[in-house]
């Protein structure tokens, strides 16, 4: 499938005649060109010195285009004059560069450019991010685009030692750090993207993960470090094209700069094209996720809230899940009923939890596939749900299945069955009350009797993603406690991201559950060890789930089912973002807390009638309102991040 048309631009040092630029740009393919805001070697002096009293426009008019052309088809570009002497201690120069830029951001509004471009050419950017983040949160029509190259040229010459500066805060200097600095003292604003230059010989891949995992507005191509292949045409080496191909998934624009080292410029553009059209195999997962990559969803609760004829649909149209369910019923059946006995055994098959009938099928198909005889019952405690199985039970299966509308908990089976199905997994495993269920359903189980699933274990890794942070700090809603958005998981389809570790296990369930007395709260720290400088802004869950022997489900990255969408990854946000230096190791402690057994039933029904979707900590400090509010379900898991550096001095983060 054709991968999405590439967006380009055109880099001017600087333009005579800005309509003619625009035409030849046009002309070679390209969607817009970056043009300084005035002349680069025009002098601006607004504290003292002899141009203070110049008289005359410091820039072109803005009827030199049409409002619809500035508003799509211009990116300007800050002087870097104006920036150079933002930290400078002498004070006139410092306010003669803070009015140029002052002057410059107010033009672009005025034009109602799209976006800005600011250079960073160093760690020294205070003054520079304090400007910048408060024109931003003023509200301009703008986004501001900050260049910053993907090496420092001292880097990308090979100049680094091993011994290598360490700023003031910890980190390394690179230029990564260069613009964490100038991104965190922004605040992380939304509008505020990074414009990354992109060098000629690539990094290491853990460096460039750490890059893509910054929400990249724009990636810069000079025209230096692109190769010429046998017939003159200019060409990206492998790695680049790779890159390039990555950038474009994160919709990414690119800009062409530097001289012309070809024949013509056009040929850079049909390049990128070229290869970012190139036919790519799109499994069903990709697919199905287009549109929804970073998109924040709440955790369903079916237990609670009774799902829709959609959300089922949706689902069903998985082609993965319900044919390892398949497989799995059919080694279970065929485990269970001797060959000698298929014409005399019947197989008792549960499937609690049925929906719209996808396991009920897919048992009946099973047991087609194995030659044995099968009794199926379907409880489903969702009425509208039971409408469909109900049609279907008179016009597809017959006495074959027996419909029970009622919840599973408070059923009293006529008989026991030879096997449990059920598909009560949420994203982490156990957030949507998958344990107390099947504990509850346990009851109809033959002794012996085998549950589909038999053993699932949810996953933890530590992430980067400022663009995820953002969009969850937007989320804020007037009738909840201002840090509600930040106590709560989200399921999301991870994708401008990095996560700083692999996946360790978490909790692990299983079932039948053959413990004295069932107990499904937790507890279990884990430790990361830190490769790299980074921040991390929340912690990612997956799960595993073991159905029958070897038949598994996975969204565990390196065990994913390919295929399979019917769940993504959960999200647990962290308040504020905490800064991670190679070398350190970040342990998480993390809670799963059930009700306890002194409540009243009173409380207990309430309680048990709100599902979980929450994971959050109950800190000492939280208003009665913020703790109320946490209560949504019948357990909560708690989440405490703290970093141990490798001498083992704690220090004391906790969350």
């Amino acid at each position: 499938m054709a991968g999405t048309r590439v967006s380009c631009g055109l880099d001017y040092c600087n333009v005579y005649e800005l309509s003619n630029s625009l035409q030849d740009a046009s002309r070679a393919g390209y969607d817009f060109i970056s043009v300084p805001l005035a002349h680069p070697r025009f002098t601006r002096e607004h504290v003292e010195g002899k141009a203070k009293l110049r008289d005359g426009a410091f820039t072109r008019s803005d009827l030199l285009l049409s409002s619809s052309e500035w508003n799509s088809l211009i990116v300007g570009r800050v002087t870097t004059a104006a920036v150079l002497n933002l930290e400078c201690g002498v004070s006139s120069l410092r306010l003669n560069s803070e009015e140029t830029l002052a002057q410059e951001l107010t033009f672009a509004a005025h034009l109602g450019l799209p976006a800005l471009t600011i250079p960073l050419t160093t760690d020294r950017c205070v003054n520079l991010a304090r400007i910048i983040h408060n024109k931003v949160v003023q509200g301009v029509c703008y986004q501001v685009w900050v260049r910053v190259p993907m090496q420092a040229p001292e880097e990308s010459a090979g100049h680094y030692r091993s011994d290598k500066k360490v700023s003031e805060d910890g980190f390394e200097i690179d230029t990564w750090t260069w613009w964490n600095k100038f991104h965190s003292i922004a605040n992380i604003q939304k509008k505020i993207g990074l414009m990354i230059e992109v060098s000629a010989d690539l990094p290491d891949q853990s460096v460039v993960d750490r890059w893509l995992g910054e929400p990249i507005r724009c990636a810069v191509l000079p025209t230096s470090i692109w190769l010429t292949n046998k017939k003159g045409f200019p060409v990206l080496s492998r790695s680049h094209q790779l890159f390039v191909r990555s950038l474009n998934k994160l919709h990414a624009q690119f800009i062409i700069s530097g001289p012309l080292r070809h024949q013509h410029y056009k040929f850079y553009q049909q390049y990128l094209e070229h290869i970012t059209r190139q036919q790519m195999e799109l499994d069903p997962l990709t697919d199905f996720a287009r549109g929804y990559e970073d998109y924040l969803q709440c955790p369903l609760q079916p237990l609670m809230d009774n799902l829709e004829s959609q959300t089922y649909e949706v689902f069903e149209k998985d082609p993965i899940k319900y044919e390892e369910y398949e497989r799995a019923m059919f080694l279970a059946i065929s485990d269970r009923v001797p060959e000698e006995e298929r014409d005399t055994k019947e197989i008792v098959l549960m499937v609690v939890g049925a929906g719209r009938g996808p396991l009920v099928r897919r048992a009946l198909a099973a047991a087609k596939r194995a030659q044995a005889r099968l009794k199926v019952y379907a409880v489903e405690k969702n009425p509208n749900a039971v409408v469909t199985l109900q049609a279907q039970q008179d016009e597809d299966w017959g006495t074959k299945v027996t419909v029970v509308s009622c919840d599973m908990r408070d059923w009293d089976a006529p008989e026991k069955a030879d096997i449990l199905v059920s598909e009560l997994l949420g994203s982490f495993g156990d957030n949507e009350l998958s344990p107390e269920c099947l504990d509850g359903a346990q009851k109809f189980l033959k002794e012996g009797g085998i549950s589909i699933p038999y053993s699932y274990t949810s996953y933890l890794s530590p992430l980067q993603s400022p663009k995820l942070y953002n969009e969850i700090r937007n989320c804020r809603e007037k009738d909840k406690h201002f840090l509600a958005h930040f106590e709560t998981p989200y399921v999301v389809y991870l994708h401008n991201k990095k996560e700083l570790a692999a996946p360790q296990p978490l909790f692990t369930f299983t079932h039948p559950n053959t413990d004295g007395v069932i107990d499904n709260k937790r507890y279990k720290a884990l430790q990361f060890q830190i490769t790299e400088d980074n921040v991390i802004h929340g912690l990612a869950g997956y799960f595993e789930a073991k159905l029958y022997k070897d038949v598994m489900l996975s969204i565990k990255p390196d065990t994913h089912s390919r295929g399979m969408f019917s769940w993504f990854p959960i999200l647990f946000p962290l308040r504020e973002p905490v800064p991670v230096r190679t070398g350190e190791i970040m342990e998480v402690q993390f809670w799963r807390s059930a009700l306890d057994a002194h409540m009243t039933p009173d409380v207990r029904t309430f309680l048990n009638e709100r599902q979980n979707s929450t994971y959050m900590t109950l800190d000492a400090h939280m208003t009665p309102d913020h703790e109320q509010d946490s209560l949504s379900g019948n357990l909560t898991d708690s989440y405490n991040t703290t970093w141990i550096d490798p001498d083992s001095q704690l220090c004391s983060t906790h969350f």
